[in-house]
């Protein structure tokens, strides 16, 4: 496919020609170019609700593409370095969990770290397969999980020789990414796949300044969200293929399971747009946001009581590589918490952060920031640190232990459950998912044992009003645990 190809939008130039055609509709949605919901045509227009179609002869079939959307995935492959590519409307959460159920059948062991998203664990459900946790760096100065080693890998492969998956992820939420590539080579040397959560790291295709991507690294199949920093409507990613290991036929077949019959033609143009954008002019784009992430990084370790961290924890344990379009900052010193800050920013500032945890908060420096932003932010942040107390810090940085796995998660999906006051669950097995959200890394997945250190750190969760997920208890004073045979 020659490069001049990549100027073309062959989905959505079909979307508007059908638009443009006046075309009366007998088909769904009901809405019927808007006329049916007047309320949301008047606020949004009427030419985003034109969009909003179903599949048919000239738009394509998302379940079994031939046409356009064809033609939009192919070139979509071809801008990543893949040799397959697949639209996604469920966000990269689906493809997380096509990627593992493309791989793994009930019984198969898979290698994960155990900071994966929780997408991961629902994937291990979905198929069946035994996760074996591999513990990514803490850092204790940050209060983050960093990367998974090399060297941790290759003992997880050592003790789990018919696995038949490794799966990373690049980057972190944080910007963090392990070695890659000889994660990828020591992988294949025992036949096993690779799976990477790119979740983070759509961008990182269409410059050299960033970590080596999954394509380039020679993983097999990779999940991105093109809607987090590429440019896209939200819930929208792709799946990426190129496997000596993995048959397309095989990600296709997974896909039909979950995948909607009522794909997101406003979703999938997007992801046409935002390729073809990105594969013509991605470099000179994203030099750009690289200047703004070095500049606001700058002035802000220039702050008292601030550190935004980069560059110089490549080569610190669990970092090879990192992602400077990543802006976090370290706000410990302000005698804050990051929930507290990020809090302060939106109510005081009308700011909003990313993420924020005990220790840090997250920006997402990306296409569409630009410097005037960049130095409102800076200027808030100084503003802050002026009128801050510093050397207050209310809690310790140190993250819970991940907890033992006790039984498999689709076991413990599946299993009789009792309801107990978070107070008592110390010891119990959890029948639940409790996370932080974002970035939706679980502190306990089904199966494992909830220790009195991870309750404790639930409680400085809950004091700071941040958003934990998981629990049929919205407030998290209950938990699922499993019942009483599971007891040990």
């Amino acid at each position: 496919m020659e490069e001049t190809s990549q100027n073309s939008t062959p989905l959505f130039d079909a979307v508007k020609r059908y638009v443009d055609s006046d075309v009366t509709p007998f088909h769904v949605p009901g809405h019927k170019h808007g006329r049916g919901i007047s309320e949301l045509r008047k606020y949004v227009g009427k030419r985003i609700l034109e969009m909003d179609v179903n599949g048919m002869e000239d738009l394509d079939y998302a379940n079994n593409p031939t046409g356009v959307i064809s033609q939009s995935q192919k070139l979509l492959a071809d801008a990543f370095g893949a040799d397959n590519a697949y639209f996604l409307v469920n966000g990269t959460t689906s493809g997380v969990q096509a990627m593992i159920m493309s791989v793994c059948e009930p019984g198969s062991k898979i290698i994960i770290p155990r900071n994966a998203h929780k997408s991961t664990i629902g994937g291990i459900i979905l198929s069946g397969a035994i996760p074996v946790y591999v513990q990514p760096v803490i850092n204790k100065q940050l209060g983050i999980a960093m990367g998974v080693t090399t060297k941790s890998i290759e003992h997880a492969i050592k003790n789990n020789p018919h696995a038949k998956a490794v799966f990373i992820i690049n980057p972190s939420y944080y910007g963090i990414a392990s070695d890659l590539k000889s994660i990828v080579s020591l992988a294949h040397h025992h036949d096993m796949a690779v799976l990477v959560d790119e979740a983070h790291g759509a961008h990182m295709y269409f410059h050299c300044d960033f970590p080596m991507t999954a394509m380039q690294a020679g993983a097999d199949i990779s999940a991105v969200s093109i809607h987090k920093t590429a440019g896209s409507l939200t819930q929208s990613s792709a799946l990426l293929l190129k496997s000596n290991l993995i048959d397309p036929n095989t990600v296709k077949k997974v896909m039909s399971l979950t995948y909607t019959s009522s794909a997101s033609y406003l979703l999938m143009c997007s992801i046409d747009i935002a390729r073809k954008q990105l594969a013509v002019n991605g470099r000179d784009i994203l030099e750009k946001v690289l200047k703004l992430s070095r500049y606001a990084r700058e002035e802000i370790n220039k702050i008292r009581g601030l550190y935004a961290f980069g560059n110089e924890l490549i080569g610190t344990p669990g970092c090879f590589a990192f992602d400077e379009t990543k802006l976090s900052i370290n706000i410990a010193g302000l005698g804050y918490t990051g929930y507290q800050l990020e809090n302060k920013l939106r109510k005081e500032y009308n700011i909003q952060m990313e993420l924020s945890d005990i220790c840090n908060i997250l920006a997402i420096i990306s296409l569409g920031d630009r410097k005037q932003d960049l130095d409102l932010f800076i200027n808030s942040l100084k503003d802050i640190s002026a009128k801050a107390k510093p050397n207050t810090y209310p809690y310790q940085n140190a993250l819970p232990d991940s907890p033992e796995m006790v039984v498999c998660p689709r076991e413990a999906f599946y299993s009789p459950k009792k309801t107990v006051s978070l107070e008592n669950s110390i010891g119990e097995i959890s029948g639940e998912m409790i996370m932080v959200y974002p970035p939706g890394i679980p502190l306990v997945c089904m199966g494992e044992r909830i220790t009195k250190d991870i309750i404790e750190y639930i409680k400085v969760l809950k004091n700071e009003r941040c958003q934990i997920q998981g629990t049929a208890d919205p407030y998290v004073n209950y938990v699922k645990v499993l019942g009483s045979n599971f007891i040990t």
